[in-house]
C-alpha cells in the first residue's frame, strides 16, 4: 500500500474507530471465555468453546480489515496502530495508541515504539 499523510491517517483512524471499539470489546470477551475454558467445569455467561471460536474469528476479520487499509496493527492489548508515512524524507510510522484521541506521535520505522516522538 502507499504512505499516509497525517490528514489521511487521521481520516482513516476516524473511519476505523468502530472497528477498534469492537476489538476492545471482543478482546475482553476472549479473555473471559478463555479463562473459563481453562478451568474444568467453569462456565462463562458469554458461553463456551463455540462462542470463543466465534469471537476469535470475528477478531481475525477485524484485524484483517485494519491491515487492508494499509495501516499496521502492531498490538491488540493495548491497541497500537501505525500508519506508514514520510516526514521530511524519513520513513516513519504515525502512531496511535489505545485511549489516545488523535494521532499526535510518530516514530522512525527502523526504531519502533520506544522511539516515539510528538508531532510538531
Amino acid at each position: 500500500m502507499g504512505l499516509f499523510t497525517l490528514d489521511e491517517a487521521r481520516g482513516e483512524l476516524a473511519r476505523l474507530r468502530p472497528v477498534l471499539d469492537e476489538i476492545v470489546t471482543l478482546r475482553a470477551d476472549m479473555v473471559e471465555l478463555s479463562a473459563a475454558l481453562a478451568v474444568p467445569g467453569e462456565r462463562s455467561p458469554l458461553g463456551g468453546l463455540p462462542e470463543r471460536k466465534a469471537v476469535e474469528a470475528r477478531l481475525n476479520e477485524l484485524m484483517t480489515e485494519i491491515q487492508e487499509t494499509g495501516a499496521e496493527l502492531k498490538s491488540v492489548a493495548p491497541l497500537l496502530v501505525d500508519f506508514p508515512a514520510d516526514l521530511d524524507g524519513v520513513p516513519v510510522h504515525l502512531c496511535w495508541l489505545e485511549n489516545e484521541n488523535d494521532i499526535t506521535w510518530y516514530h522512525r520505522q527502523d526504531l519502533g515504539f520506544a522511539a516515539r516522538r510528538r508531532l510538531s
